[in-house]
């Protein structure tokens, strides 16, 4: 087992883009980023910002018409890029797994939930009938779902959003992942529960010693179940550190923009801050930064010149004129 410091996966200068009619849209752009050994990192930003196409991309499955155009995933110090597509079949479910926002997109309505489990064992798994429901009992009871076998022949229309998403995270996790990819897993659940579900990932991330990628737009979240983020704006990443660097020393003016407008316990404003302006189309993005049009620190260079990334220290990087001047 490799220990936390080992970079199980690594991102370099990702490109999908999306070949419409209209013209090209730049969904990722020049994407970079790595994943430790038994990591959680958070990609955050507003919806349409690109986070959702990049974890799509490190499993090859972007939808059409997006192509990925350039760069480099390397997972396990192999380039998925190169792989073909019998080989990405072979690595989808078994090594890198995803949790998708909508559980009811991602379960088959005309199978039982027990059947559904039970397909993504056998994939790692020869058992016996009796031992494969053993087997989907116990991986159900991991995920904190309530009796599970009295409900391993329920079909997903009749359990709770919040119970067909553990369902979907027993699917995940059935066979033992390295790598999971969570694609904003909360967004169709309540407040309540979606609390339970994140601190259920995050006890099984750490007893599985899984390495994970969070999507999310809400900050909050990020807080409590990432060790460090990325923040995406139009396609780029603009400021990647440790949770605690970034909450504590936000340096990039669209990160300092998303924090403000948290609300915070124990002070009561009239009013919270907000960004003004609108994310640009990823159909026609600024030659320089992509933030300028809505950045209270702008300079004339910022609106033809794209900032270099700047290494504030060693999981401390910024895309910002202002921070390298």
């Amino acid at each position: 087992m490799g220990t936390r410091n080992d970079v199980i996966l690594r991102v370099e200068d990702l490109k999908t883009y999306f070949f419409l009619r209209r013209g090209v849209l730049k969904a990722v752009d020049g994407v970079s980023f790595k994943l430790r050994q038994g990591e959680v990192l958070g990609l955050v930003g507003e919806s349409g910002c690109g986070k959702s196409v990049a974890c799509r991309s490190i499993l090859r499955l972007v939808p059409s018409p997006g192509k990925i155009v350039a760069g480099k995933i390397i997972f396990e110090n192999e380039n998925l890029l190169e792989k073909n597509s019998r080989d990405m079949r072979q690595l989808r479910g078994r090594k890198i797994s995803m949790i998708l926002q909508d559980p009811s997109s991602s379960l088959n309505p005309v199978l039982s939930i027990g059947n559904q489990v039970a397909e993504a064992i056998k994939i790692k798994q020869r058992l016996d009938k009796a031992d494969l429901w053993k087997a989907v009992k116990e991986m159900l009871e991991l995920l904190r779902f309530p009796a599970p076998e009295k409900r391993l022949r329920d079909y997903p229309h009749q359990l709770s959003g919040g119970m067909n998403q553990r369902v979907v995270g027993a699917i995940a996790l059935s066979a033992t992942p390295k790598l999971l990819l969570a694609d904003e897993p909360t967004t169709a659940l309540d407040v309540t529960t979606q609390a339970q579900f994140i601190l259920e990932l995050r006890r099984l991330q750490k007893q599985f010693g899984l390495s994970m990628i969070f999507v999310t737009h809400d900050l909050g979240i990020v807080e409590t179940i990432c060790d460090r983020v990325c923040v995406m704006y139009a396609g780029k990443i603009v400021e990647q550190a440790p949770v605690d660097e970034l909450f504590n020393t936000p340096l990039h003016p669209y990160t300092v923009g998303l924090l403000s407008s948290l609300p915070q316990l124990g002070k009561k404003v009239d009013t919270l801050p907000t960004i003004p302006g609108e994310p640009p189309l990823l159909l026609n993005l600024p030659p320089g930064c992509v933030y300028f049009p809505r950045c209270p620190m702008s300079k004339p260079r910022c609106e033809n010149e794209l900032p270099p990334e700047v290494i504030v220290s060693e999981d401390h990087l910024v895309r910002c004129w202002d921070v390298s001047s």
